[in-house]
């Protein structure tokens, strides 16, 4: 006996795969991503850190993330301090941030869909499409309006300290000590002196 898989009709929606999702939210780019990740790191220090800190510390593009801090700071969420041990802060507490603010910041508000009005070209109009037609919002922009509310506000609702307690979760308690043995290496590194680590011993840098 053979068994038969059922026909798929051709309208299933099949499952939603990771290419799928960077496709539709292709409008958020790299640098949304590599700067969420460097406020968390900022969130988690207190000591200010440098763009090429950060970047190192990340094993990511220096350039991205140079020109993503002019971004964050003209937005009020991180400050800058010059000099050699000079860097950025977080300007507001991590539960004061939101997703959204960063996404703001680095990519503009700019929309999820920009609607073309296809929907007044048809043939049959003659190039006169009447009231009907095009009156009121497009159907399917209004269908991608409210795809935008949700996607807003679920980013609006989700707080740098929310992601931060998640990240906290999974990572081993010895974690934060070897993170802040890295910046106290590298800012010794600035300084041209040697560094003290955590545990209270000499590391060369």
């Amino acid at each position: 006996m053979v068994l038969r898989r059922p026909a798929r009709s051709r309208f299933e929606l099949r499952a939603i795969t990771r290419t799928d999702i960077v496709r539709v939210m292709a409008h958020l780019t790299v640098s949304v991503e590599y700067g969420l990740h460097c406020l968390l790191w900022l969130a988690g220090s207190d000591k200010p850190l440098s763009s090429r800190d950060l970047a190192d510390l990340q094993g990511i593009s220096h350039s991205f993330v140079a020109k993503i801090f002019p971004k964050l700071e003209r937005a009020g969420i991180v400050h800058a301090s010059g000099g050699v041990r000079g860097g950025y802060l977080l300007a507001r507490v991590p539960e004061d941030i939101s997703v959204l603010q960063v996404v703001d910041a680095i990519e503009g508000r700019k929309p999820l869909f920009d609607c073309q009005e296809i929907r007044g070209r048809c043939a049959i109009f003659g190039g006169a499409p009447p009231q009907w037609a095009t009156g009121g919002v497009c159907a399917i922009h209004l269908v991608m309006l409210r795809a935008e509310k949700a996607m807003r506000d679920t980013l609006a609702s989700q707080s740098l300290a929310d992601i931060g307690q998640n990240v906290a979760k999974k990572a081993p308690s010895h974690f934060s000590s070897d993170v802040e043995d890295w910046i106290t290496t590298r800012l010794s590194g600035r300084l041209g002196k040697p560094s003290t680590s955590s545990s209270g011993e000499e590391v060369l840098s």
